[in-house]
């Protein structure tokens, strides 16, 4: 897919002040990072907990403040707006958080819910109820999902109705920020291909949060891998599926869940050869790669130099100094 990026982010940045003791210091939950949204795709953004991928849904959207960097939109600039200007943009980008519970008002029925995002897009009042039916309906939800309180909903409800109210100003964009992570997983899918439905039928751009590599290497154009809050791998999301260029993408994909008893437990013996490792301090980070200490093709070099992503020899882009090949990358190598 090669079209225009909605969203261009040049070096954007986020850093949050802690308290250590007496002592006030900073961390870096987002590292400088430039990546392209493009128009029409879907973009996932994996990784661990803890990782930064939230933080970056959230920083591009402005939601979580940037300390740094642009988010350019149609030739603006997102970090030069005021309120009054980035209000008049909220309707085209739109979020679906993961909690379904803390994520709608307890005390509004859906009406009041749907409505009051149909108001602020303008929609005449006369025109709101019929709209909101619609969008239920889009969702898989009954008209008289209106007059009802959230409790009176299931968790899959629930993130239905909070994808119906992203959809409500008829957004350009979507973040869904592990929208399945706090569903059963008996309808985690039925979520996911609600989502993938809705974006083709509505021509959205889709930029989709998990930490199952898995899972979104199935419906997303390319995949975004983050560690220690930076990007460490870019690619199409098939190549990354089959032939991950950074070792922190090749443990994700072997770590995860296999349909047999035997695979399953080839994972689990994996596991237990790499041993315990602390994760990295954001507080006192550590020179080098910050992925050292978990991996097995660490070069000298490695623990005295950052790497940046650059291209791959698989085609896509890495931040690593001894990027896998793609024999590396075979289930075998993967799991060793």
């Amino acid at each position: 897919m090669s079209a225009a990026p909605i969203l261009s982010l040049r070096g954007l940045t986020v850093r949050y002040p802690v308290r250590q003791g007496l002592a006030r210091r900073e961390i870096t939950a987002l590292h400088p990072t430039d990546l392209d949204v493009r128009l029409g795709e879907t973009l996932a953004i994996v990784g661990e907990s803890g990782s930064g991928k939230t933080t970056l849904g959230r920083a591009m959207l402005r939601l979580a403040q940037p300390s740094g960097g642009q988010i350019l939109h149609e030739g603006a600039d997102l970090m030069a707006l005021g309120a009054g200007g980035l209000r008049s943009l909220r309707p085209r980008f739109q979020m679906v958080f993961q909690d379904p519970y803390s994520s709608l008002n307890p005390s509004h029925r859906i009406r009041t819910v749907l409505f009051d995002v149909l108001a602020h897009a303008g929609l005449p009042k006369a025109e709101r109820e019929a709209r909101a039916i619609s969008l239920l309906a889009d969702v898989g939800l009954e008209r008289d999902a209106l007059d009802r309180l959230p409790s009176a909903f299931s968790g899959g409800q629930r993130q239905r109705i909070a994808i119906a109210r992203a959809l409500a100003s008829d957004p350009d964009l979507i973040v869904a920020d592990e929208p399945i992570s706090a569903l059963d997983v008996s309808i985690q899918a039925q979520v996911v291909n609600l989502l993938v439905d809705l974006k083709r039928k509505r021509g959205l751009t889709l930029v989709f949060i998990s930490h199952d590599l898995g899972m979104v290497a199935s419906i997303a154009d390319r995949i975004a891998v983050m560690y220690f809050g930076e990007i460490v791998e870019l690619a199409e999301a098939r190549k990354l599926a089959t032939s991950p260029a950074h070792p922190y993408s090749a443990m994700l994909l072997a770590s995860q869940p296999k349909p047999d008893v035997a695979s399953a437990r080839a994972t689990i013996r994996a596991a237990a050869r790499l041993g315990t490792v602390d994760l990295p301090s954001q507080l006192d980070p550590p020179a080098g790669c910050p992925f050292q200490s978990r991996c097995a093709h660490a070069l000298p070099r490695c623990g005295q130099e950052a790497p940046k992503l650059a291209a791959d020899p698989c085609g896509g882009m890495a931040a690593c100094f001894n990027p896998l090949t793609a024999s590396e990358t075979s289930e075998g190598a993967r799991i060793a």
